[in-house]
């Protein structure tokens, strides 16, 4: 199989059967808008995305169906009726191009009564590559087949019904033929597509409690609590997943091996085209902070945005350091957004409970040992922190709390769009090259509490960073006109 792409990238998503969705196939560009009336089903093509993300992240079905859509019950899709043994559940896939050639993932969810992958098939090259089907309903497994074009054509095994099998293979598949190597390039292919996404939602509220030294719930990354259910449940907050053996493992196996498959000329091209800030990888002591988010009592990694961007001062007091030229397009994209003059965007020394007045320009420190506070602008109590200002020139400094609903979402999926895995809360797949992947940013409600004019700012920023090739965005607007004239911008209008 061949392909012009050597960055493996979702370019179909399928609702097969999945809430208001039914047979449906969206095709996804670089950068891809959906639209419609409430109820169209936007944000449900986003969330279908996420599970797919959070399972080839090596997640558990359990986890990663209760932290997109609350409960299994929610993603059945409309008017679905049980059958005799009271079964019902939901149908999602995609296609992933990449250097194997495009390649097909489709699974059949069992939502009711149990939770549990019934179904699940890989395709590609001509190929079935994979599939797995529920033979014993009383077992936790499901019985797997995959090709091997070998002495023996397919290679049957148990895999357990709560995981994708299709991130499991690189433990089970040796590589010694033809066809267990396709299996293996295909797989990786599909797992490091699906595991570089972040989705990302910044919330104005606990933006400003971060800038104003606001209370938080230890744990909580977005304002809405640590790990657990209902609306505690934030996704910046959440675990990551299973990060030791069984599927954790899996994982970091799963994208190990693209580089074998595609040869050792990665690296020198990665060299040319890292084109992203913080390209070496941020640890704290008790490790990487990656993945969807953390436990409670995980180290934070402030160097990191999260999903609500709750932690955006340090994070621009990292930024700013590690890459001026960027940082310059930041401030001009802030500069066409904002009402009043807009000369620097900068993080300054601040201290909780005074008066924000630092030297200007000048970085601070972020605790003591870089733990942070609540929203991660302070350290321990009455420790300096750092605080974002705009720098208005003769109008002095104005901290970006201060902004409007609209201007802060606009500055933190600007940054976004400006960084790459490294600076944000997600789990990059570092043993691939940079120059061989591709971030896709999800971003629901894009141009929420923005006017024309900032919506249209934002999708012309997004332009541009996609068209370098190692962004893309999926992103849902109420005014699909902010695209309009912008090339390279595809816009699907969903029916309610």
């Amino acid at each position: 199989m061949n392909s012009d792409s050597v960055r493996p990238a979702v370019t179909e998503l399928r609702l097969s059967a999945f809430k208001s969705h039914r047979g449906v196939t969206l095709p996804l560009s670089p950068l891809t808008l959906l639209s419609g009336e409430s109820g169209s089903g936007k944000s449900s093509a986003l969330q279908a995305y996420e599970i797919l993300a959070r399972l080839g992240s090596g997640e558990s079905l359990a986890r990663a169906v209760r932290e997109v859509a609350g409960s299994p019950a929610a993603c059945v899709p409309a008017g679905a009726h049980p059958d005799e043994q009271g079964r019902r559940g939901f149908r999602i896939g995609c296609t992933v191009d990449g250097p194997a050639g495009p390649v097909s993932l489709d699974l059949a969810v069992q939502a009711e009564p149990d939770l549990r992958i019934v179904g699940e098939r890989l395709t590609g090259g001509g190929e079935t590559l994979l599939t797995t089907a529920l033979t014993d309903p009383t077992r936790p497994a499901v019985q797997a087949a995959w090709h091997t074009a070998g002495a023996t054509p397919v290679t049957r095994a148990p895999l357990p019904d709560d995981r994708l099998g299709t991130s499991l293979l690189p433990l089970r598949v040796a590589g010694k033929t033809a066809g267990q190597r396709l299996v293996l390039a295909a797989a990786e292919q599909v797992v490091v597509a699906l595991r570089s996404a972040f989705v990302c939602d910044p919330r104005p509220e606990v933006m400003r409690g971060a800038g104003t030294g606001g209370t938080g719930v230890a744990g909580e990354d977005d304002g809405r609590g640590a790990d657990g259910g209902g609306p505690g449940a934030g996704r910046a907050g959440r675990a990551a997943g299973a990060r030791g053996g069984g599927a954790g493992a899996g994982r970091g196996k799963a994208v190990g091996a693209p580089g074998r498959a595609r040869g050792s000329g990665g690296a020198g091209a990665a060299a040319g085209a890292a084109g992203a800030w913080g390209a070496r990888a941020r640890k704290t002591s008790g490790g990487e902070a990656g993945g969807w988010g953390r436990e409670a009592g995980e180290p934070r990694d402030e160097g990191r945005l999260r999903s609500s961007c709750d932690n955006l001062p340090t994070v621009l007091q990292r930024t700013s350091r590690e890459c001026a030229r960027r940082h310059a397009v930041l401030v001009a994209a802030v500069r066409g957004a904002c009402a009043g003059p807009v000369e620097g965007l900068r993080a300054v020394p601040w201290q909780p409970g005074g008066t924000g007045d630092g030297t200007a320009g000048a970085p601070a420190a972020v605790g003591r040992g870089g733990s942070t506070g609540p929203h991660g602008a302070q350290g321990p109590e009455g420790a300096a922190g750092v605080r974002a200002v705009l720098d208005r020139g003769e109008l002095g400094e104005l901290p970006v709390e201060q902004l409007g609903d609209g201007e802060l979402r606009f500055l933190a999926l600007a940054l976004v769009l400006l960084t790459g895995p490294d600076v944000l809360a997600m789990d990059p797949a570092g043993e691939v090259p940079s120059a061989h992947q591709q971030m896709t940013v999800m971003a629901d409600g894009m141009d929420r509490c923005m006017d024309r004019r900032q919506a249209r700012e934002l999708v012309s920023l997004a332009v541009r960073m996609t068209e370098r090739g190692h962004v893309r965005l999926l992103g849902t607007v109420r005014d699909p006109s902010v695209a309009d004239g912008l090339p390279g911008v595809q816009v699907l209008h969903l029916e309610a």
